[in-house]
């Protein structure tokens, strides 16, 4: 299993995903910088949280346009599995890869904090090591988190099973409690939480990393 982590401007949870899938998962993995296009190599595509472009405009609204984009829409199109974490999640909806937006938290402070999280879906690459109902503990950091579909496009993800993961206390006002959300394929996730931010015991939670582990089971199967 090949992992890219794909670094923008501002980008700064980077070297928290190349670290959990070389050191911990002990997986091949490449930083890829933005402005490269070739991604044929890659099983797997991590775009990390931070502050892509500094966050101007809206978040990911400028990161949409970077080099990479048109390939990775390309790369998820063919298959390619996706992975979008905080910032990179934002990234994903502003690319169209996954329906809805976000919005300013409801109480309009950044928020940083281990938060629960209840699993909702466990068919998908992301999340089979998880067991359907399982609540996990895996911190978040955003200001603009606050998730936000209209009733037709909720109704679409409850409809497809697309809701992976919810928030069991609901911090940011995101609408029916959502964390995570898949695309209709499976192979596209976006979430808010950051699971590289709790893959190891000396960060007191390990949660997050059955997410790698999961993707990695997904690689042995081929």
């Amino acid at each position: 299993m090949k992992f890219g982590v794909v670094v923008f401007p501002g980008s700064n949870c980077d070297q928290d995903c190349f670290h959990v899938v070389k050191n911990v998962l002990k997986q091949p993995v490449e930083f890829v910088w933005h402005k490269n296009t070739k991604l044929d190599h890659f099983d797997c595509i991590i775009i990390p949280g931070g502050f892509s472009y500094g966050d101007y405009l809206r978040t990911g609204a400028i990161a949409r346009f970077s080099p990479i984009m048109d390939s990775i829409i390309r790369f998820a199109n063919n298959g390619g599995l996706v992975i979008g974490i905080c910032n990179g999640f934002q990234i994903l909806l502003e690319a169209g890869l996954l329906p809805g937006a976000m919005l300013r938290n409801k109480d309009l402070h950044f928020i940083c904090k281990f938060v629960e999280l209840k699993v909702e879906n466990t068919d998908t690459p992301f999340s089979a090591k998880y067991k359907k109902g399982q609540i996990v503990r895996i911190p978040i950091a955003h200001n603009e988190g606050n998730y936000y579909i209209d009733d037709k496009g909720l109704a679409e993800l409850k409809k497809n099973n697309q809701i992976v993961f919810r928030y069991v206390d609901n911090p940011n006002g995101a609408v029916n409690d959502i964390a995570g959300i898949c695309n209709k394929e499976r192979n596209v996730l976006g979430m808010m939480p950051h699971p590289e931010r709790c893959s190891e015991k000396e960060l007191t939670s390990e949660d997050g990393r059955l997410i790698f582990e999961s993707l990695s089971l997904r690689g042995k199967k081929h």
